[in-house]
């Protein structure tokens, strides 16, 4: 079945998690994605933890294996003497090309913005950098984790009487390639009516900065800077994760409203507190937060997390229980919607790959191919998608110009 975006080529000099995922999404749309890579300097998600019966290799990394599935491995040395001849052929092969290199990399490399419209006048490129491609700041290298902190994330997360919390994972890693997809497919759209093409120059900073619009709202208004709140909301109370019956069980519950307050009252067993000077309103809530928490936490410690959140559900309240990992996996509700995908591997194996969130009804995106090992499609993607003659092809390659 073809995807909303077949026929769509990509070629993409990227280096770990933001252009990858970016690719990923047009992928699994079906778009033909090559990603040039080099065995001297492999993208660091592929020596990432965790590794495949735990044994370290560049083919086996899970970290990889999640954000680089449905494209093609080119192998390439840039900076080889006769690189330049393939690197041209993949550029007028291409619709789209993505990277995300420091600024002006790829401009010493002589394959910057100005130089691929030479060759291909109506290309469309893709460059995703930590703060945009000019600015006092855009040379600054960063990854995920240091951009969280930069954009205030950190600053927000945590206790009040203690210092700021890193954020898991690279949390901007995964908010920019949805912005960064959709401005591609309008480049395309465009490019479809005016017959151009044209540069996006995206930045990693702004749409990190879009998830903390409330809170600058908040200072932009009232002068106000929010800082560190533990589970507490100014609008909901009880507003936690309590403990429940078992090893390390949780469950996260939250009333916003008075109805759900009623209600949650009628599940604890406690009518009383509905009307209770203390409890009565949202505002006495928040001054008693603390005297809340200790009888949600009686009530919950006698239950499983999963009891808890059924019995708040069943009523009406915002409630679930604290997942683990195994519990994600196993969730019946994913597994329903499909969003686990079994793909083989030739050097790992089988494994899961997550589909998207969403489901179109004419043209389902999806994993369809593992990812690659390293320069796994070279030969295909000279041979096949490119029309190189063998010939051609076999002195490229005793000449080293592949890795």
């Amino acid at each position: 079945m073809e995807g909303a975006l077949s026929g769509i080529k990509v070629v993409g000099f990227t280096y770990a998690g933001t252009a990858n995922m970016t690719m990923r999404i047009l992928g699994m749309h079906g778009a033909t994605v090559i990603r040039v890579e080099s065995k001297s300097r492999p993208c660091n998600l592929r020596t990432g933890f965790p590794f495949r019966d735990n044994k370290p290799g560049l083919n086996r990394s899970g970290y990889y294996a999640m954000y680089n599935n449905d494209r093609y491995s080119f192998g390439l040395d840039l900076k080889h003497s006769k690189a330049r001849q393939v690197l041209d052929r993949l550029i007028q092969w291409a619709d789209v090309v993505v990277e995300n290199f420091s600024p002006g990399t790829l401009d010493r490399l002589g394959l910057g913005y100005e130089a691929i419209r030479a060759l291909k006048p109506d290309i469309i490129m893709l460059s995703i950098s930590s703060q945009g491609q000019t600015g006092p700041h855009y040379l600054m290298p960063s990854y995920g984790p240091t951009l969280a902190a930069y954009v205030g994330h950190t600053h927000l997360c945590g206790w009040p009487d203690r210092g700021p919390c890193m954020i898991d994972q690279s949390f901007p890693d995964f908010i920019v390639p949805a912005f960064a997809a959709v401005v591609l497919i309008a480049a395309l759209d465009y490019k479809r009516r005016r017959g151009k093409g044209q540069y996006i120059d995206s930045s990693n900073v702004e749409p990190a900065v879009q998830w903390i619009a409330p809170v600058i709202l908040d200072y932009t208004a009232n002068k106000r800077v929010q800082t560190r709140t533990g589970n507490s909301v100014p609008n909901a109370a009880p507003h936690n994760a309590y403990p429940c019956k078992g090893e390390d069980s949780w469950c996260v519950i939250a009333v916003t409203s008075a109805t759900e307050w009623t209600n949650f009252c009628k599940v604890i067993g406690k009518v009383e507190l509905a009307n209770d000077p203390m409890f009565a309103t949202l505002l006495d809530r928040k001054r008693n937060e603390a005297e809340l928490d200790r009888i949600v936490e009686e009530w919950t410690v006698n239950l499983t997390a999963d009891e808890v959140m059924e019995k708040m559900q069943a009523a009406g309240v915002p409630a679930g229980k604290v997942n683990s990992l195994q519990g994600v996996v196993e969730d019946p509700q994913l597994r329903h919607r499909g969003y686990y995908r079994t793909l083989q591997h030739p050097e790992i194996g089988e494994y899961e790959a997550l589909a998207p969130s969403y489901i179109l009804s004419r043209t389902p995106a999806e994993p369809r191919l593992p990812f690659p090992c390293l320069g796994e499609h070279t030969e295909y993607v000279c041979r096949e998608l490119l029309g190189m003659p063998e010939e051609e092809f076999t002195e490229l390659l005793i000449d080293n110009t592949f890795e």
